[in-house]
C-alpha cells in the first residue's frame, strides 16, 4: 500500500473547505478499504495568506478529522509558490503527493488510477482534461491557444494539464533542485523527467466561491510561463529587427532611385506612419527584453520562494 499525501493550496476558501473535507474523507476511507493507501495517509491544506477564516477552519478540521493537517504560509505569495511550499514541506514524509485545488473541480475519483499508475512505475501522473465543456467559449479558446503558443515557443508542457498531478518522493526531490523564483510548475515538472503517465478526467463546476484565477491572473501566469521557459520571444525580436533593417535598406535604395529620376515628392503620411511603426516596435522590443532582465534581477536576489509560518501535524 502507498502512503499518500494531498497538497491542497487554499486562498480565501472558507466557503468550500467543509464540503471539500467531507468528500476527501469519504474518498480516503474508500481507498483505505480497497487497500490502495495506508491509514496514515494525510490531507494537507496549504493556506496562502488567506484574509478570511480559512486557517481557522483548517485548524478546526485538524482537531476533528484524523486525515487533515495544515501548512500556513507567512504571507500571500500566489498559488504556484504556495503549492511548491507545501510540496517541499511534506515530500519526505510520504511515498507520493497528489496536488489538487480546494474547489475539487478536478475529479478525485481519478486518485485510484493515479495510485495504480504509480505502483506500476510512473513517477509523475498528470491529470489531463478530456474536454472543456464546463468552460466558456472565451476561456476554452484562450486556454487552448495558450498551450499551442507555449508549444510553438519550445516550452515542454502537457496539453490541457494544470496542477492536478501525482508526484513521487523521488520526483519531488528532483523538483527541489530547480531554484527558479519565477515559478511555472506545469512547465517545470515535465523537465524533471522520469517515467510519467496521463489520467484523463472531466472537470466539474466550482462548488462555491469565486475562481482565484480571473483573466488578469491567467494572463500573468501565461506570460510567466512563456518568459520562464523559452528564449524565443527575444529571438523573434532579433529576427523582426533584421527584417525591418532589410526593409529600410530597400526603402533607401528606392528613395535614391526616385531622386535620380527627379521624382522626389515627399510623403508626409508615409513618414509619420514609419516613425510610429518603428517607435512602437522599439518600445515593444524594449519591454520584452525588460521582462527578461527583471526576471534575472529577481533570480539574482535569491529570495526565499515561500516561508512556512505554522504547520499542523
Amino acid at each position: 500500500m502507498v502512503k499518500l499525501y494531498l497538497a491542497v493550496p487554499c486562498y480565501n476558501e472558507e466557503e468550500v473547505l467543509y464540503d471539500t473535507t467531507e468528500k476527501l474523507t469519504k474518498k480516503y476511507d474508500q481507498m483505505i478499504n480497497d487497500g490502495l493507501i495506508t491509514s496514515d495517509s494525510k490531507i494537507y491544506y496549504i493556506d496562502d495568506g488567506s484574509k478570511d477564516k480559512t486557517w481557522t477552519i483548517i485548524d478546526e478540521l485538524h482537531n476533528k478529522n484524523k486525515y487533515v493537517n495544515g501548512i500556513k504560509m507567512s504571507r500571500n505569495r500566489g498559488h504556484q509558490n504556495a503549492l511548491l511550499g507545501g510540496l517541499m514541506t511534506i515530500k519526505d514524509d510520504c511515498d507520493c503527493v497528489i496536488s489538487i485545488d480546494a474547489d475539487l473541480q478536478d475529479d478525485i475519483n481519478t486518485f485510484d488510477e493515479m495510485i495504480k499508475d504509480f505502483e506500476n512505475g510512473s513517477e509523475i501522473v498528470y491529470g489531463v482534461r478530456s474536454k472543456r465543456a464546463t468552460d466558456t467559449a472565451f476561456k476554452r479558446m484562450t486556454a487552448q491557444g495558450f498551450y499551442k503558443v507555449l508549444s510553438m515557443l519550445g516550452a515542454e508542457v502537457v496539453y490541457n494539464h494544470a496542477d492536478f498531478r501525482l508526484m513521487s518522493k523521488r520526483a519531488l526531490n528532483a523538483l527541489a533542485e530547480f531554484k527558479e523564483v519565477n515559478l511555472f510548475l506545469r512547465g517545470l515538472v515535465p523537465l524533471v523527467g522520469f517515467k510519467s503517465s496521463v489520467v484523463e478526467y472531466e472537470r466539474s463546476e466550482r462548488l462555491a466561491g469565486e475562481s482565484k484565477y480571473p483573466l488578469k491572473k491567467m494572463l500573468g501566469l501565461a506570460w510567466d510561463g512563456v518568459t520562464s521557459l523559452s528564449m524565443k520571444p527575444i529571438r523573434m525580436i532579433t529576427s523582426l529587427g533584421a527584417i525591418v533593417f532589410c526593409i529600410s535598406l530597400i526603402m533607401l535604395i528606392y528613395s535614391f532611385i526616385m531622386w535620380i529620376i527627379g521624382n522626389t515628392v515627399s510623403g508626409w503620411s508615409s513618414l509619420i506612419v514609419s516613425i510610429w511603426a518603428l517607435g512602437g516596435l522599439q518600445l515593444l522590443a524594449i519591454g520584452v527584453v525588460g521582462e527578461y532582465i527583471g526576471k534575472i534581477y529577481m533570480e539574482s536576489k535569491h529570495r526565499p520562494r515561500f516561508i512556512v509560518e505554522e504547520q499542523l501535524k
